[in-house]
């Protein structure tokens, strides 16, 4: 197996990233012919790489900006009827750390309030 990773001015690295995050109002987005892939309608799993000098926060939100744009730029019904597209908040885990249990529960209970309280994940 061949393992792939980038090199920058200050080292080398291979930073993987699974991302997850869900449409607003759990409304499903991406149902009909708006995703012809075996995706779930209501949010969106990726495993991504991305270069140490961007936070986990920069790489999620750009995703997210960019997935919206292309969405709402093919597809008129996502303008008109849904003034935010995407929740404000999202789960980023390490490769090899998150299980699927990890993604359900934050796709399950993405409406809690965990501040304040001991909240695993």
């Amino acid at each position: 197996m061949v393992r792939w990773v980038m090199v920058g001015a200050g080292g080398v690295y291979d930073l993987g990233y699974h991302v997850v995050w869900c449409s607003k109002y759990r409304r499903r987005v991406l149902a009909g012919s708006v995703i012809t892939l075996d995706v779930m309608p209501d949010h969106v799993y990726l495993s991504v790489r991305a270069h140490s000098k961007h936070s986990l926060s920069y790489v999620a939100n750009q995703l997210k900006g960019f997935s919206s744009y292309v969405l709402r730029a093919g597809f008129g019904h996502l303008r008109s009827g849904l003034p935010i597209l995407w929740l404000r908040s999202y789960v980023v885990a390490a490769v090899g750390v998150v299980s699927v249990d990890t993604v359900r529960r934050y796709v399950d209970t993405r409406y809690e309030w965990p501040w304040g309280t001991e909240y695993a994940w």
